[in-house]
Protein backbone atom coordinates (compact mmCIF):
# COMPACT_ATOMS: atom_id res chain seq x y z
CA UNK A 1 0.00 0.00 0.00
CA UNK A 2 0.90 3.02 -0.73
CA UNK A 3 1.10 6.37 1.31
CA UNK A 4 -2.24 8.04 0.32
CA UNK A 5 -3.58 11.56 0.34
CA UNK A 6 -6.51 11.17 2.60
CA UNK A 7 -7.90 14.88 2.15
CA UNK A 8 -7.53 16.04 -1.26
CA UNK A 9 -5.81 19.53 -1.89
CA UNK A 10 -7.96 22.41 -1.82
CA UNK A 11 -9.73 20.95 1.26
CA UNK A 12 -7.93 22.71 4.11
CA UNK A 13 -8.72 21.54 7.83
CA UNK A 14 -7.00 22.83 10.84
CA UNK A 15 -4.23 21.07 12.51
CA UNK A 16 -6.61 20.17 15.05
CA UNK A 17 -9.26 18.47 12.87
CA UNK A 18 -6.46 16.89 11.17
CA UNK A 19 -4.75 15.61 14.73
CA UNK A 20 -8.15 14.27 15.69
CA UNK A 21 -8.30 12.16 12.57
CA UNK A 22 -4.64 11.06 13.12
CA UNK A 23 -5.50 9.52 16.55
CA UNK A 24 -8.60 7.40 15.38
CA UNK A 25 -6.66 5.49 12.61
CA UNK A 26 -6.72 2.43 12.87
CA UNK A 27 -3.48 0.29 14.21
CA UNK A 28 -0.94 -0.22 11.28
CA UNK A 29 -1.60 3.06 9.88
CA UNK A 30 0.43 6.27 10.29
CA UNK A 31 -0.71 10.02 9.89
CA UNK A 32 1.24 13.14 9.05
CA UNK A 33 -0.51 16.59 8.41
CA UNK A 34 1.77 18.40 5.64
CA UNK A 35 0.54 21.37 3.65
CA UNK A 36 -2.93 21.03 4.45
CA UNK A 37 -3.28 17.44 3.70
CA UNK A 38 -3.22 14.65 5.75
CA UNK A 39 -1.06 11.51 4.46
CA UNK A 40 -1.55 8.33 5.73
CA UNK A 41 0.77 5.78 5.61
CA UNK A 42 1.38 1.95 6.46
CA UNK A 43 3.67 0.93 9.01
CA UNK A 44 7.02 -0.11 7.37
CA UNK A 45 8.10 -3.38 6.79
CA UNK A 46 11.50 -4.82 8.51
CA UNK A 47 14.28 -3.40 6.31
CA UNK A 48 12.59 -0.09 7.21
CA UNK A 49 12.67 -0.72 11.02
CA UNK A 50 15.96 -2.56 10.82
CA UNK A 51 17.95 0.42 9.68
CA UNK A 52 16.07 3.39 11.55
CA UNK A 53 16.13 1.16 14.97
CA UNK A 54 20.68 0.10 14.01
CA UNK A 55 21.04 3.82 13.08
CA UNK A 56 19.35 5.51 16.03
CA UNK A 57 21.53 2.59 18.14
CA UNK A 58 24.96 3.48 16.39
CA UNK A 59 24.81 7.12 16.27
CA UNK A 60 23.66 7.46 20.25
CA UNK A 61 26.27 5.70 22.37
CA UNK A 62 28.59 8.32 21.01
CA UNK A 63 27.35 11.48 19.83
CA UNK A 64 24.19 11.48 22.98
CA UNK A 65 24.99 14.34 25.60
CA UNK A 66 28.16 15.49 24.25
CA UNK A 67 29.95 11.95 24.79
CA UNK A 68 31.77 12.02 21.50
CA UNK A 69 30.91 15.76 20.29
CA UNK A 70 31.45 18.90 21.27
CA UNK A 71 27.65 20.46 21.20
CA UNK A 72 25.80 16.98 22.16
CA UNK A 73 22.93 15.26 20.81
CA UNK A 74 19.48 14.30 21.59
CA UNK A 75 17.98 11.60 19.44
CA UNK A 76 14.31 10.31 19.57
CA UNK A 77 12.84 7.51 17.00
CA UNK A 78 9.59 8.62 15.86
CA UNK A 79 9.03 12.01 17.68
CA UNK A 80 5.81 13.59 16.80
CA UNK A 81 6.85 17.24 15.54
CA UNK A 82 4.01 20.59 15.56
CA UNK A 83 6.11 22.20 12.73
CA UNK A 84 3.65 25.42 12.41
CA UNK A 85 0.79 23.67 10.71
CA UNK A 86 2.31 20.82 10.25
CA UNK A 87 2.22 17.35 11.47
CA UNK A 88 5.48 15.15 11.05
CA UNK A 89 6.87 12.09 12.37
CA UNK A 90 10.69 11.51 11.10
CA UNK A 91 11.94 7.97 11.50
CA UNK A 92 14.87 9.74 13.37
CA UNK A 93 15.53 13.38 14.78
CA UNK A 94 17.93 14.79 16.82
CA UNK A 95 18.06 18.05 18.64
CA UNK A 96 21.87 19.86 19.64
CA UNK A 97 21.83 20.15 23.52
CA UNK A 98 22.74 24.03 22.90
CA UNK A 99 18.99 24.00 21.45
CA UNK A 100 17.21 21.46 23.79
CA UNK A 101 18.77 21.79 27.02
CA UNK A 102 16.94 19.19 28.44
CA UNK A 103 14.29 16.71 27.07
CA UNK A 104 10.63 18.25 27.53
CA UNK A 105 7.80 15.96 28.59
CA UNK A 106 5.78 16.14 26.27
CA UNK A 107 4.01 14.19 23.28
CA UNK A 108 4.99 16.55 20.61
CA UNK A 109 7.78 18.93 19.90
CA UNK A 110 7.46 22.25 18.68
CA UNK A 111 11.12 22.97 18.31
CA UNK A 112 12.06 21.92 15.03
CA UNK A 113 14.94 19.13 15.35
CA UNK A 114 18.56 20.30 13.98
CA UNK A 115 18.56 16.54 12.13
CA UNK A 116 15.98 13.93 11.05
CA UNK A 117 16.42 10.68 9.01
CA UNK A 118 13.71 9.45 7.01
CA UNK A 119 14.17 6.12 6.13
CA UNK A 120 12.64 5.33 2.44
CA UNK A 121 10.42 2.53 2.08
CA UNK A 122 8.60 2.09 -1.86
CA UNK A 123 5.07 3.32 0.23
CA UNK A 124 6.07 5.84 1.33
CA UNK A 125 9.43 7.49 -0.66
CA UNK A 126 7.60 10.16 -2.84
CA UNK A 127 5.89 11.63 -0.23
CA UNK A 128 9.39 11.76 2.42
CA UNK A 129 11.11 12.93 -0.33
CA UNK A 130 8.84 15.66 -1.61
CA UNK A 131 6.48 17.07 0.48
CA UNK A 132 8.19 15.96 3.94
CA UNK A 133 11.21 17.81 2.67
CA UNK A 134 10.25 20.72 1.84
CA UNK A 135 8.36 21.17 5.04
CA UNK A 136 11.64 20.12 7.01
CA UNK A 137 13.10 23.09 5.26
CA UNK A 138 10.72 25.45 5.76
CA UNK A 139 11.05 24.81 9.26
CA UNK A 140 14.70 25.11 9.85
CA UNK A 141 16.01 21.57 10.20
CA UNK A 142 19.59 21.87 9.06
CA UNK A 143 20.19 18.48 8.11
CA UNK A 144 17.71 15.84 6.50
CA UNK A 145 19.39 12.01 5.78
CA UNK A 146 17.82 10.03 3.48
CA UNK A 147 18.30 6.43 4.12
CA UNK A 148 17.61 3.72 1.39
CA UNK A 149 17.39 -0.20 2.82
CA UNK A 150 16.79 -1.66 0.11
CA UNK A 151 19.30 0.30 -2.45
CA UNK A 152 22.05 0.63 0.86
CA UNK A 153 22.34 4.21 0.32
CA UNK A 154 22.86 6.90 2.47
CA UNK A 155 21.98 10.72 1.10
CA UNK A 156 23.33 13.29 3.48
CA UNK A 157 21.36 16.98 2.76
CA UNK A 158 22.16 20.12 4.07
CA UNK A 159 19.14 23.11 4.56
CA UNK A 160 20.93 26.21 2.26
CA UNK A 161 17.72 28.45 2.42
CA UNK A 162 14.38 26.59 1.50
CA UNK A 163 16.06 24.19 -0.29
CA UNK A 164 18.21 20.86 0.04
CA UNK A 165 21.65 20.91 -0.82
CA UNK A 166 23.17 17.08 -1.63
CA UNK A 167 26.19 17.22 0.58
CA UNK A 168 26.97 13.35 -0.01
CA UNK A 169 25.49 10.09 -0.99
CA UNK A 170 27.36 6.88 0.12
CA UNK A 171 26.52 3.15 -0.57
CA UNK A 172 27.15 -0.28 -0.08
CA UNK A 173 28.79 -1.54 3.40
CA UNK A 174 32.14 1.09 3.88
CA UNK A 175 32.19 3.12 7.22
CA UNK A 176 31.09 6.80 6.44
CA UNK A 177 31.96 10.22 8.13
CA UNK A 178 28.58 11.91 7.83
CA UNK A 179 28.26 15.68 8.56
CA UNK A 180 26.65 16.16 11.02
CA UNK A 181 27.85 13.59 12.94
CA UNK A 182 31.53 13.48 11.02
CA UNK A 183 32.62 12.43 14.97
CA UNK A 184 31.25 9.29 14.53
CA UNK A 185 32.14 7.04 11.47
CA UNK A 186 28.66 5.51 11.15
CA UNK A 187 28.98 1.58 9.30
CA UNK A 188 26.55 1.31 6.54
CA UNK A 189 26.61 -2.42 6.35
CA UNK A 190 25.37 -2.53 9.61
CA UNK A 191 21.81 -0.60 8.53
CA UNK A 192 21.15 -3.09 6.25
CA UNK A 193 18.96 -6.65 6.41
CA UNK A 194 21.12 -9.24 5.00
Amino acid sequence: MEARVYVARGMRMTRSEALARIEALPEGQNGEFVGGELVVSPRPASPHLHAATRLGALLMPTLEEGLGDPGGWRFLNEPELHLGEDILVPDVAAWRTGRMERMPVTPAFTLAPDWICEVLSPSTMRFDRAAKMRAYAAAGVQWAWLVDPLAHTLEIHRRAGDRWLVEDVRAGEADACAAPFDAAPLPLGRLWLT
